[in-house]
């Protein structure tokens, strides 16, 4: 399985959102911990998986018209 892993300044680049509205909105409650994102080893470093992430940007934007924020 092949995934594409970003992070949070590589999301927030293909999101066209700021960096710290990822760190501090987005991943506090829309991007869920072992659905979009992980810690490597249990470290603080962050990686977005861009799959899941644009599958439920699409899904979010196919019901209600926007895109979530």
């Amino acid at each position: 399985m092949s995934h594409t892993y970003l992070t949070t300044e590589e999301l927030a680049t293909r999101m066209k959102y700021d960096a710290l509205t990822i760190r501090n909105r987005l991943k506090d409650s829309v991007l869920l911990e072992g659905i979009h994102y992980f810690r490597p080893f249990g470290g603080r470093k962050i990686l977005f998986i861009w799959g899941a992430v644009e599958e439920d940007m699409q899904k979010f934007s196919q019901v209600t018209g926007l895109v979530p924020m």
